[in-house]
């Protein structure tokens, strides 16, 4: 088996992926089955442009893209990562001298080869299968010279196609007039039925116009959390950011955080096509992915076992690696505490599972400042497949077992999760509160401290009578909190 494609550690993987509007050099690590961007450069080669008009590359945007890429080539050789893909997509796909341009990639010491329209569709898809896995809905990976779109659903990908309708090709639509854009993207979807079996499912938005409209979005909406990935509107604001965008105009739009001026001269032409789309479509939401094309051709050298792991576990542990007083603490304690919830949803268990390793370190932590850098991991930290409610209800399990006070959560949580989740979170903070107290570090010995819901509901703590010290008057209190807040009453049964 490749090492790249194993559980665990990842050795780098460099990708260089030459776009219509953006050439980008991405480096990863970290875990195989959450890659982690080590290093991330971006030329702005505009390649697409003027293509309709003379079939080859601008001579000027063709020597920008090999000067920067000649620069790729070097680092890629001072990185020495154990395998470089150079990948070639729709501008090169349509230009005269496309091959011509891939060899002088290839002298260059890169091995540049091209993805066709339906390999773009695939990749893609699986950067947001990789991200979200198995969820159904439908990926819109709009570039520069093209719009890809496929269908996802029990991770898998199914129907896709490949649309003339990337950012550059969009604004020479609507230079025809009023309503031509939403007249020709019905034209070019018109035989997909294929496209009737998502209406109501999310809609996965990869590539970065589309994430710089999300970051006009949030700035519009006061959204406390500006973690682009998962974050997710409604298909009404959608429609509603094609006038807010050309309302705000460039200079209000250049001022948003994230938005890049080259970015932003593109925003209105994005915001007109994700208009039109929803408006064809009909998706339940909006849905940004952090993952796209690049993380996709990752994902598609994983053997079946790797890509079958939770990418939010493996990411964290890859993180929390090392950091844990005791080999297996989180899993102890994760395993202890499902007594005191026993119908929770899997989905859930997994954002327990997940606080439990990040509370592990917060031994590293000042002890003035454990809660707060808890908080922050939790909502801050390159986790992945995730939402931003996921991440507030891990960081209110996080306050809570690192020793805030309950009842004064940061503001935020509220805005970005339900109530009905964050008192479970609650109740999860309370049970790591309780073990801390019961084993301290010991996590891996908390088997000889049952907890379990007897017949009624109410919470019972099991243990030795040689160990009956160990529930002091604190240990009390805090098993009594615990059940306060699963609702029921609590005893002690020491034997």
């Amino acid at each position: 088996m490749n090492a790249a494609t194993s559980g665990g550690s990842s050795p780098r993987n460099a990708i260089v992926d030459i776009g219509s509007n953006s050439i980008r050099l991405v480096v990863f690590g970290g875990a195989a089955r959450a890659p982690a961007v080590l290093f991330n450069e971006k030329i702005m080669a505009g390649l697409g442009r003027g293509l309709a008009s003379g079939g080859c590359f601008d001579p000027e945007a063709r020597a920008l893209a090999l000067d920067g890429l000649g620069r790729f080539a070097a680092l890629v050789a001072l990185m020495q990562p154990i395998e470089v893909r150079a990948v070639a997509t729709a501008a090169t796909r349509d230009a005269a001298d496309g091959e011509q341009f891939l060899e002088a990639v290839r002298a260059l010491g890169l091995p540049a080869e091209l993805l066709d329209g339906d390999g773009e569709a695939v990749g893609a898809a699986h950067g947001v299968l990789s991200a979200h896995p198995g969820v159904s809905g439908l990926v819109a990976d709009m570039g520069g010279g093209s719009l890809e779109l496929a269908r996802i659903s029990d991770g898998d990908v199914h129907e896709r196609v490949s649309l003339p309708l990337g950012a550059i090709r969009v604004a020479a639509i609507r230079a025809g007039g009023r309503g031509q854009l939403r007249k020709v993207l019905r034209k070019q979807i018109a035989g997909l039925d294929w496209l009737a079996q998502v209406k109501g499912q999310p809609l996965y938005l990869v590539g970065g116009a589309w994430r710089a409209l999300a970051r006009v979005h949030m700035h519009l909406a006061d959204w406390p959390l500006p973690v682009l990935g998962d974050y997710a509107f409604s298909a009404a604001d959608a429609r509603q950011l094609k006038q807010q965008v050309r309302a705000l105009g460039m200079a209000q739009l250049v001022a948003v955080p994230g938005v890049k001026p080259a970015r932003a001269v593109q925003l209105d032409d994005a915001a007109a096509l994700l208009a039109a789309l929803v408006t064809e479509v009909s998706p339940a939401q909006v849905v940004i992915s952090a993952f796209g094309l690049r993380e996709g051709l990752l994902f598609e050298r994983l053997d079946p076992a790797t890509r079958a792991l939770d990418p939010l576990i493996e990411g964290v542990r890859h993180v929390v690696a090392g950091q844990a007083p005791l080999p297996g603490q989180a899993e102890a304690l994760l395993a202890w505490s499902d007594a005191a919830f026993p119908d929770e949803p899997a989905a859930e268990r997994r954002l327990r599972h997940a606080a439990c390793l990040i509370a592990g370190t917060s031994w590293a932590s000042s002890p003035d400042f454990r809660v707060i850098d808890g908080e922050d991991m939790a909502l801050h930290g390159s986790w992945i497949g995730i939402s931003h409610a996921d991440r507030a209800v891990m960081a209110m399990a996080l306050h809570v077992g690192l020793g805030g006070d309950p009842a004064m959560p940061p503001a935020l949580l509220a805005r970005l999760a339900p109530p009905e989740r964050l008192d479970r979170a609650r109740g999860w903070g309370f049970a790591l509160r309780l073990a801390q107290r019961l084993g301290g570090s010991a996590g891996a010995r908390l088997d000889r401290l049952t907890l379990r819901r007897d017949g009624a509901g109410d919470l019972e703590l099991r243990l030795p009578a040689k160990a009956a010290a160990l529930v002091d008057a604190a240990a009390r209190r805090r098993l009594d909190r615990l059940a306060q807040a699963l609702g029921c009453r609590a005893r002690v049964v020491a034997k």
